[in-house]
């Protein structure tokens, strides 16, 4: 006696992504609908009465932000990092550094610097730490109120970049210390964050994003402007004149730190461009906010060129450009207005 044959299963979508009638990717699945602290529907994000505090700190300053929109759930981070994809990316990439510290250090390099570099390193780079756990702070910030998972899952991994950034100047600065131990190095670097007059336009400017609370300026003030602007700085700008001063290891450590900056601006710009997408209005509030802290931004790169030993101009302009660079990449969905229309004389 034969079975009579067993009918074809239906295949299902995955309901809690609607009817997208096709398999959710791995970034997906374990980014979506993860946030705690969202509520669709609802006037209270926790299991609290309406009128807490901690409500009302996220009604206030998320819900009601200038820049909101009805749903959140559609931004996709561009390069897709999941946990699995960024542990294995980051552990590739930390690889390549300790091979770099440890071919430079067998080889001697730190002793073999210039005074003129050692001066940069001990006044703009080994310093630079207390500005880097800054952005972490304010970064970490940006992802808790996050209004949707993606949101939060990019900027935790944003937030680790800069937690490896710091422990990365940590130890070059011990290395340096070894090497120059009458340098200061490794003993002034507090001393010249909250006194020496160039860092202070710096200082300012993270400690003014810190109580930006608002999660729309907070992620505008750190990811759309301070980070970009003064990343390019002690990045890349940093790095190019450590190579002409003969300090190969700083610029490819700072070409190394520059793939994570790279990759923290493609998902900033992408989820400034899909909040307008969403809401044409939102454009308003990003354009306010890059305006009002521009200047500051501009005033700390001019601060750090002094400890870099650069033209000022040479520095704030090249760091003007690569901010611009990626403000044209969020608003030309909006118009055909150029970068310039960004400035705060354009407004």
């Amino acid at each position: 006696m034969t079975k009579p044959a067993r009918k074809p299963r239906k295949l299902r979508t995955f309901s809690a992504f609607g009817d997208v009638r096709r398999m959710p990717s791995e970034y997906e699945i374990v980014t979506h609908a993860q946030n705690w602290n969202t509520r669709d529907g609802r006037l209270s994000t926790f299991e609290q009465n309406t009128s807490s505090p901690l409500n009302l700190w996220f009604l206030t300053y998320r819900e009601n932000s200038p820049f909101r929109a009805d749903n959140w759930d559609g931004f996709r981070d561009p390069d897709q990092v999941a946990y699995r994809s960024y542990v294995n990316l980051q552990a590739e990439a930390q690889t390549k550094l300790d091979g770099m510290l440890d071919s430079y250090g067998e080889a001697g390099a730190d002793d073999a610097l210039s005074p003129e570099q050692v001066q940069i390193l001990g006044s703009a780079f080994t310093p630079s730490r207390y500005l880097v756990h800054g952005f972490q702070q304010a970064q970490a910030y940006v992802a808790y109120m996050g209004p949707s998972s993606y949101v939060t899952s990019a900027g935790g991994y944003a937030n680790a970049d800069f937690l490896r950034r710091v422990t990365m100047i940590a130890y070059r600065t011990r290395s340096l210390q070894i090497a120059h131990p009458d340098s200061g190095i490794g003993s002034n670097e507090r001393s010249l964050w909250e006194q020496h007059p160039a860092w202070q336009p710096a200082r300012e400017a993270i400690e003014r994003a810190l109580v930006a609370y608002d999660w729309g300026e907070a992620f505008t003030a750190l990811d759309l402007v301070l980070a970009p602007t003064l990343d390019d700085v002690l990045i890349r700008q940093f790095g190019e004149i450590s190579k002409r001063n003969g300090d190969d290891l700083s610029w490819l450590v700072a070409g190394q730190l520059g793939v994570d900056s790279a990759r923290r601006n493609r998902w900033c710009a992408a989820l400034a461009r899909h909040g307008i997408e969403l809401r044409a209005d939102n454009e308003a509030p990003l354009r306010k906010w890059i305006n009002r802290w521009a200047p500051i931004a501009d005033a700390a790169a001019a601060g750090i060129a002094e400890l870099l030993g650069a033209p000022t101009d040479d520095v704030v302009g090249g760091a003007q450009a690569a901010r611009e660079r990626l403000h044209a990449g969020i608003f030309d969905i909006a118009d055909d207005r150029s970068a310039d229309d960004l400035s705060p004389a354009a407004n």
